[in-house]
């Protein structure tokens, strides 16, 4: 029996008192917005550099108003416009500026088509005369000004057309788009989901010219999903979809000249047998167009320069490697048309300086690290400003630096997660920062120094509310697995007792380039993770091999082989865990969603000696049926690397099931389609293995909706706290 002095009886009774006066995360507390954070919502810097615009929420009146405010004193300079004053619009969700800010375009009654394509009714006011203008009676995609705010391009039924603000005239100007076989300007479903742009249009400087890329999905096979909904009979929604292998889009890269009233197709002096066009855009001389084209490997990317009067071409940057190569959305055009590029080529993502002929004027970044963002080149200074992991991988924090490569500043001082919204002109930036401890927080900066100018919002009231729940620290660390130190995150109970044992539940994605393990604040699932944390679970996470900002070579290390060492490292990682003497080997459960589910079904399959329990929500089960552009670009094509395909899938290893396994997915899921858990149920039957699962009839890949995640969380905690959690305090 152990003996206490009064003073330590004293210490615990009132750390038990502590301890039960707090508040425990309950479900519905995630769920339900009560750790919501405030944010600045659609921020957009005036050009005149001194005030910036919000888009405000008015709750009161369920109005919505785009607010103008000054930078210096962060006090509102005036409402430029208000729905409440507009008698054709009742709300809008977002608003972009013409380019001499006469104009705004205001969207509303916005519905989402795949995770970035929306449709749309909008509207143009006008600041001078304070007049609404709609563009169009359809609900159009992508309205776009031209650079002198007097006209409108915009996407409708898989054409294009052209309203003309002054005149009230709509000029339709391509007339063969139908749906599943040809769009114009807008892009297909798998360019949008993986080369992440909707607008496949751009004007020129002069907006007497518009560059638009054409997809045929022609030979493209379909893919199609029921809908259930509510009525007697079901309906169907039937659209292209390239699996890995499966033809794509014949895609051709076009410029409609308005003057003229003509189109011309764009060719180049290289032939392309099988090719993408993920990029496309004007420089600084109104007929020279860009374009970034890149084999189906994805491999090897050109950057062209079409002169589109002439209509000729000229290739003046290729970059190369051996597994692949990432588009850049970095591409900055100086006024000589000199050019910034980021590029892996040395090894880590960096930042380079081109004449307008592609030779290279000076690398201007360097160093074991990457860059992680490019906010832009201050002609003024002759400043490039831009984030990087150079603090630590874990990390972003904003820099600038000169044309040349020298002066580097570091302008974010707290260690965490650091973002910038520059003014047009430099003189300011917005920083957001946050850290597994801090809610964010903005503050306006100098952009010469870094200095806090001032505080715009703290959160001081999400943190006084946390401070009534039982949190835990997320501890950051390393762990040394497979010759490689591995970041991790680990969060213990609070009331953590190194001479008890806990179950260890890991969370990992595992994907090309992603990263888990970051200095950031909480997320609905940190939340979820705290509160597991209060039942008595330790959980962690780890980037294994292949996630990223560690350099190309550990990031592309996965190559040809998707689910073979980022699997490995899984493993060993909860080995290595398991060793510690304050978690129970027996009990060691793996989760993931999309990406991390294929890894988690992996790991109940293939490591059915260390993981007891596994959770997979919409996993790829096998990559012969996920898209073209995602797969081939880490696997290359089945027909070339079959075994890559087969050996690391988990459908192919459902015999090896021993442990407990909860399978999720939505029927609606037009990305991870429900067919990949349909096809796994259907083999684990087959192999006569017990398991549970849940579908979610018409939900997507992010299964949301109403009470969808209360539901979808409820039932892997039920299912948590049943299979790991039996002998949990």
């Amino acid at each position: 029996m152990k003996h206490y002095t009064p003073l330590l009886l004293l210490f615990f009774l009132m750390t038990g008192l502590i301890s039960a006066q707090q508040k425990q995360i309950t479900l519905e507390d995630i769920w339900n917005g009560t750790f919501r954070t405030e944010r600045m919502e659609s921020l957009h810097s005036m050009a005149n550099g001194q005030e910036y615009s919000v888009l405000d929420f008015n709750r009161e009146s369920r109005s919505t108003s785009i607010d103008i405010y000054d930078y210096k004193t962060l006090s509102k300079v005036k409402t430029l416009v208000s729905s409440s004053d507009l008698s054709d619009i009742d709300f809008f969700t977002d608003y972009t500026f013409s380019d001499d800010e006469s104009k705004v375009l205001l969207a509303t009654q916005v519905e989402s088509i795949f995770r970035r394509s929306t449709l749309g009714y909008y509207f143009v006011f006008d600041t001078a005369t304070k007049s609404v203008t709609a563009i169009s009676d359809d609900k159009i995609q992508e309205p776009t000004f031209s650079p002198d705010g007097t006209k409108v391009a915009y996407g409708l039924n898989n054409n294009l057309f052209i309203k003309d603000l002054k005149t009230g005239e709509t000029t339709q100007f391509t007339s063969d788009g139908v749906d599943n076989k040809i769009i114009n300007g807008i892009t297909d479903w798998v360019y949008e989901e993986e080369f992440a742009f909707v607008r496949a249009f751009e004007w020129n400087a002069t907006g007497d010219k518009i560059a638009f890329i054409r997809f045929d999905e022609t030979k493209v096979p379909e893919f199609s999903m029921d809908l259930f909904g509510k009525d007697l009979y079901p309906t169907q929604d039937v659209f292209k979809y390239p699996k890995a292998g499966e033809a794509n889009s014949d895609v051709s890269l076009h410029v409609f000249d308005l003057k003229q009233n003509k189109i011309t197709e764009v060719t180049l002096d290289k032939s392309y047998s099988d090719f993408y066009i993920p990029r496309i855009k004007w420089t600084n001389e109104a007929n020279v167009l860009s374009a970034q084209y890149t084999n189906r490997h994805q491999n090897e990317l050109d950057l062209w320069m079409i002169d589109a009067s002439a209509m000729t071409s000229k290739l003046v940057l290729t970059d190369k490697d051996q597994a692949y190569v990432d588009v850049t959305d970095n591409l900055t055009f100086l006024e000589d048309n000199s050019f910034i590029w980021t590029s892996e080529k040395d090894g880590y993502n960096h930042i380079y300086h081109y004449k307008k002929d592609g030779s290279l004027i000076n690398q201007i970044t360097n160093g074991n690290w990457e860059v992680t963002n490019y906010y832009g080149y201050d002609k003024k200074s002759k400043k490039i400003f831009y984030q990087s992991v150079e603090n630590g991988s874990i990390n972003r924090d904003v820099y600038s630096i000169s044309l040349k490569g020298k002066n580097k500043t570091r302008l974010s001082d707290k260690e965490g997660t650091n973002s910038a919204s520059f003014s047009a002109n430099f003189t300011y930036f917005i920083n957001t920062y946050s850290s597994a401890t801090t809610p964010p927080l903005y503050t306006l900066n100098s952009a010469k120094s870094g200095k806090v100018l001032k505080t715009i919002i703290d959160n001081k009231d999400l943190k006084d509310q946390i401070a009534a729940y039982d949190i835990s620290k997320k501890e950051f660390s390393t762990i040394k697995v497979n010759g490689n130190d591995l970041n991790m995150w680990m969060i213990k109970p609070s009331d953590f007792d190194p001479s008890k044992t806990y179950p260890l539940f890991m969370y990992q994605y595992s994907g090309p380039g992603s990263q888990s393990v970051a200095n950031t604040w909480l997320s609905a699932n940190d939340f979820w993770y705290e509160m597991l944390a209060e039942k008595g679970y330790i959980v962690a996470c780890v980037d294994g091999r292949g996630t990223g900002l560690k350099g190309a070579a550990f990031k592309k290390a996965t190559q040809k082989e998707l689910g073979k060492f980022e699997l490995e490292d899984q493993i060993q990682a909860a080995k290595q865990l398991g060793d510690l003497s304050y978690i129970d080997k027996e009990r060691i459960g793996i989760w993931g969603w999309s990406f991390g589910g294929f890894m988690s079904s992996n790991a109940i399959f293939k490591g059915n000696d260390v993981f007891k329990m596994a959770i997979a929500v919409a996993p790829v089960t096998s990559w012969r049926f996920y898209d073209s552009i995602y797969t081939e670009r880490y696997m290359t094509t089945p027909q070339e690397n079959a075994s890559g395909y087969d050996e690391n899938s988990p459908i192919n290893h459902v015999d090896k099931l021993k442990g407990d396994f909860l399978l999720v997915h939505g029927t609606a899921d037009d990305n991870v389609h429900v067919q990949n858990s349909m096809q796994m149920i259907e083999a684990l039957i087959q192999a006569n293995k017990q398991f549970d699962w849940m579908i979610y009839p018409d939900k997507n890949h992010g299964i949301y909706g109403g009470n969808t995640r209360l539901h979808l969380y409820t039932k892997m905690t039920n299912f948590l706290d049943e299979k790991l959690g039996d002998k949990i305090k």
